[in-house]
């Protein structure tokens, strides 16, 4: 047996994981203030509130979100409905705008947002000497704080205001700006700024705060709602102006250095966790802002930092999106503009939530997973409201729809596996975690009782096999019985309860039915090109190039086809991908590129599931051409994914199928650059990925091949580890925390 060494780093060096000299290794960065809100917005959040920066010189406009600030009502009757007396959507709060008297001829400007630090800074030149600004959305402190400072020779004069995108009057007095009221659905919402200002004066005129000749402002921002996810309470908590203002006044007791630096130390703890090194990027190249960058990307340079920045993008929108206690990170994450975004910017539970947690787990976040554990239980009652409804009233357990909203809402087509794919998520985190905690109390009765639902569900054919009935490829094919998809979520259900309950010796007359159930679950097939079969009759089309790939969930996110336990069916799945990636049929002898990827598979989220799939195929070179078409076609200026229009679930995913390239752990073992394209291969390390059975990972390499690696856990364990194209048994390290 080995052992093996664990490598423990200060909590110190957290966030100094950029390569020495070079910000933007770890910021995007710009030379101008950004024209438009999607594109060239910067994000800010801390998991529950959130603002986008636009930079502006003369006129900055701050826009700013609340994660609970939603239209529409308690639905769980399953009708789908628009406005605000029905489903509903996710609203936009609010702006703070800051009207400068003084035109300045600016020179050097640079706006950047540090993904390490989560500190967003604006800087140029002008008349009285260099001006500089900075923003956080502070998690300890639950406000999010603004501060601009003026140059040497310069002061601040000019108007802020407060505007509310719901209709409510700001009222002013002395340093302060708020406004509350209450939406349609009886939701109740309020904002307050509050502001601190070095020389000069403050005074109120007509609702706004008029600033003369100060040399720095510090603007405190909080905005809440009432909303409490508890469908016994009917959704309502709290009123929300007296925590903002016991949290404002927290605040404002500090310094601003005090809350800068326990920002910092809150982020770093999170985005230090993890890293990657995939190669080094021209120096040349990497002194570009990020839009141009990316453009050089697109026509075809090798940026290997930038793959890298794109990976910690996505670590970052999910920590500043995705919090415990909070809501989970919705379609567009937690910024919206809107009060009518695309598909209500709510919970798809076809894809797009389910990737949006895709990276948690494997890339060291499991407290940005929470939330998402926390809507699944709190929706759970509604949802078998909704189920009886419409399966029958004695129904039991729970599924949704498609589409679902914060207050028990089921929009759009039924998506009759959804709640399976839920607890896929809930198992996985037991899986990684090995928290028997959350096993016991949360997630062992969420499997048990979607279980229950497939149990009663599932339709006998003649031969005794089971099929789910009335399924849908999502957003492919008709409804019918056995559509693969849906095969291979109850299977990957079936076989995480088992998992569930072995692990805590419970419900053994159950477990034997479930596997009982899962044994005769109608398996994979294989159709007559070679092809993993989407339904049970063998009629897939070997030219098709459709966006989803649901028949592909047994590979990834799923794990019931593998290259060592199921080679022939893997073998199967290759050919199903090519065919959806155009690279099969009458395109056979088409090379395989991003370009080659055209029209309907060009979309945000398309490119990270498969490039996710690849990994798992153990086709490396694939999966990089995954990353090179989404950051060609599909990721915006501000480096948001696009989908079109833009969704935040293709940056999230892209993070999580990048750290499966690098560390597989759902085959029974640890696998160690299972998926690593050539242009990865020089030399590169990654330090802090997850595998599950609660390990911590670091490994480095050199002409693609690992030379030296640490795996860690809370005790010491055996191993299995494929390293080198070799499988052997090792023992992990004893955790240092």
């Amino acid at each position: 047996m080995k052992r093996i060494t664990a490598l423990v780093l200060p909590v110190f060096f957290a966030c100094l994981f950029a390569k020495a000299g070079n910000e933007g290794d770890v910021a995007l960065w710009y030379e101008k203030p950004a024209a438009k809100w999607e594109t060239g917005g910067l994000p800010i959040g801390n998991g529950r509130m959130g603002a986008m920066m636009l930079g502006g010189v003369e006129k900055d406009v701050i826009q700013f979100n609340e994660q609970s600030l939603w239209s529409g009502d308690n639905n769980w009757d399953g009708a789908y409905e628009t406005g605000d007396h029905g489903f509903g959507a996710y609203r936009n709060f609010g702006e703070l705008r800051l009207l400068f008297d003084r035109k300045l001829s600016v020179h050097d400007y640079r706006r950047s947002l540090n993904v390490a630090t989560g500190l967003y800074q604006v800087s140029f030149s002008g008349a009285g000497g260099h001006y500089r600004r900075e923003a956080f959305a502070s998690h300890p402190d639950q406000v999010m704080v603004f501060r601009y400072v003026a140059g040497k020779e310069g002061k601040l004069s000019g108007r802020i205001g407060l505007w509310s995108a719901q209709g409510a009057a700001t009222q002013v007095t002395g340093n302060t700006l708020q406004f509350a009221g209450i939406m349609p659905n009886q939701l109740r919402y309020a904002a307050r700024v509050m502001i601190r200002h070095e020389g000069g004066s403050i005074a109120v005129t007509d609702s706004q705060l008029v600033f003369t000749n100060c040399t720095s402002l510090t603007l405190y921002l909080n905005a809440r709602t009432n909303y409490k996810p508890d469908y016994n309470a009917g959704w309502r908590g709290a009123d929300p102006l007296p925590v903002i203002e016991r949290e404002l006044a927290a605040a404002w007791a500090k310094t601003y250095a005090q809350l800068r630096t326990d920002h910092i130390k809150d982020v770093t703890a999170l985005t230090g966790a993890a890293r990657i090194d995939i190669g080094a990027t021209p120096a040349a190249l990497r002194a570009l802002p990020t839009d141009m960058r990316r453009d050089q990307y697109a026509e075809g340079s090798a940026d290997p930092d930038l793959e890298e920045l794109l990976f910690r993008y996505g670590r970052y929108l999910l920590i500043s999106s995705s919090r415990p206690g909070g809501l989970p990170a919705n379609l567009q994450g937690l910024w919206n503009h809107s009060n009518n975004p695309p598909w209500a910017s709510d919970y798809h539970n076809n894809i797009n939530i389910q990737m949006n947690y895709w990276l948690a787990e494997t890339t060291n976040l499991s407290a940005c997973h929470q939330p998402l554990m926390d809507y699944i239980v709190a929706q759970a009652e509604p949802c078998r409201i909704a189920t009886r409804k419409a399966f029958g009233a004695h129904t039991r357990g729970w599924t949704a729809r498609t589409s679902q909203n914060i207050f028990g809402g089921n929009g759009w087509e039924w998506n009759i596996p959804a709640s399976a794919w839920y607890a896929q998520h809930v198992y996985e985190h037991w899986a990684f975690t090995m928290d028997r905690a959350f096993l016991k109390s949360t997630a062992y009765p969420v499997l048990k009782e979607i279980c229950q639902y497939w149990e009663d569900r599932l339709k006998p054919l003649p031969d005794g096999s089971l099929v789910a009935p009335n399924g849908w490829s999502p957003e492919h094919g008709p409804r019918e019985d056995g559509v693969m998809h849906d095969q291979q979520l109850v299977w990957d259900l079936f076989q995480n309860y088992r998992d569930a309950a072995k692990a805590l010796d419970i419900d053994r007359d159950y477990q034997a039915k479930v596997a009982s159930l899962q044994h005769r679950l109608a398996p994979n097939k294989i159709g007559k090109w070679g092809q993993l079969q989407e339904w049970q009759e063998d009629r897939d089309d070997p030219d098709d190039q459709h966006r989803h790939t649901s028949h592909l969930f047994a590979v990834y996110p799923g794990r019931q086809i593998s290259l060592t336990r199921t080679p022939e069916l893997a073998r199967a799945a290759i050919i199903s991908l090519r065919s959806r990636s155009g690279n099969y049929g009458k395109n056979a002898d088409k090379p395989f590129t991003a370009a080659s990827t055209v029209g309907d598979s060009r979309r945000s989220w398309t490119w990270p599931w498969r490039c996710a799939l690849w990994a798992r195929l153990g086709e490396g070179e694939k999966a990089g051409i995954m990353i090179r078409g989404l950051l060609t076609y599909n990721i915006l200026p501000n480096l948001f994914a696009n989908h079109p229009p833009f969704q935040l679930d293709g940056n999230f995913g892209i993070s999580g199928a990048m750290a499966e390239m690098l560390l597989q752990s759902h085959a029974g073992e640890i696998s160690l650059l299972p998926a690593i394209p050539a242009a990865w291969k020089a030399s590169g390390s990654f330090t802090g990925l997850r595998a599950r059975g609660g390990f911590t990972v670091d490994c480095k390499w050199h002409n693609g091949k690992v030379i030296s690696y640490q795996i860690r856990s809370s005790r010491p364990q055996k191993i299995k580890l494929r390293i080198n194209g070799r499988l052997k048994e090792v023992m992990s390290a004893k955790s240092g925390r």
